[in-house]
């Protein structure tokens, strides 16, 4: 299977890249902002989460609005990721029923683009971090292996929402369900380690590796702290394992998904 992978990211990497650049193209197509959107649409939904719960709702973490950028980009990569595989086969169904595309390479293609998106936010995030003048450290590269590790996670899971939404017409609401019950478990407007009482916040955030990694995200850029490494190593490993066994499951059935759709 690790020879066969890798030979078709090498045979299909380049459909990819050049599928992600035409739907983003697509998305700005009509529109008179055209790209300024990637930009505009990010800091907007940031300006009304910080005054409403920043102004309304009293949020009294520091560099609050930086706060709530870097949990709600990070979040908002892995919930669309998650979200549009599910439907990613049938969607694409006049490719996948007259040539033959490993059907991962759909998801690489979606990853491509959100993170593609998510990129312009954490560039906004820098200027922010200019802007209020937070203390920078070191710690601010493990910003990198966390990255490494959500994208690792989001694939492996969105792999088996992939091949699951083939068959289950209505596994579209249940994720879009669970995603609802995790986006309120993942402290996107709040801390978790302060919000919920010990030793109940530390269980969230090692059961939920959203929230670790967007807890650990804070920490390293704007607090200036060392992220848990064992436990960031842990759920790397985890999201390694998870992509395998997806891959594996794809490679197995794809053959059947133009008879389902």
């Amino acid at each position: 299977m690790f020879q066969k992978f890798k030979t078709d990211i090498n045979k299909y990497r380049k459909y990819a890249v050049y599928s992600a650049k035409a739907q983003l193209k697509s998305e700005v197509a009509n529109s008179y902002l055209n790209w300024l959107w990637w930009i505009l649409e990010p800091f907007c939904y940031m300006l009304i989460y910080a005054f409403i719960f920043g102004v309304v709702f009293g949020g009294s973490e520091p560099y609050f609005p930086i706060f709530i950028f870097v949990g709600n980009t990070m979040w908002v990569f892995f919930q669309k990721t998650l979200s549009q595989s599910v439907k990613l086969v049938k969607q694409n169904k006049s490719t996948v029923s007259k040539v033959y595309l490993p059907k991962y390479i759909l998801l690489i293609t979606k990853i491509l683009v959100n993170a593609f998106k998510m990129g312009i936010c954490i560039l906004i995030v820098i200027g922010m971090l200019v802007y209020y003048h937070v203390p920078m450290t070191w710690n601010v590269l493990y910003c990198i292996p966390l990255l490494m590790t959500l994208i690792v996670i989001t694939f492996g899971v969105s792999c088996f929402l992939l091949h699951y939404g083939v068959y289950i017409e209505d596994l579209q609401n249940v994720v879009n369900i669970a995603l609802r019950l995790l986006f309120y478990m993942t402290g996107i407007f709040w801390d978790i380690m302060k919000r919920l009482a010990p030793p109940y916040n530390t269980y969230v955030c090692r059961i939920n590796p959203v929230a670790f990694l967007i807890s650990s995200m804070r920490d390293c850029v704007i607090y200036g702290q060392t992220p848990h490494r064992k436990l960031l190593l842990l759920w790397f490993v985890i999201g390694i394992i998870i992509s395998i066994l997806g891959i594996r499951k794809i490679y197995k059935n794809e053959n059947s998904y133009v008879k389902v759709i």
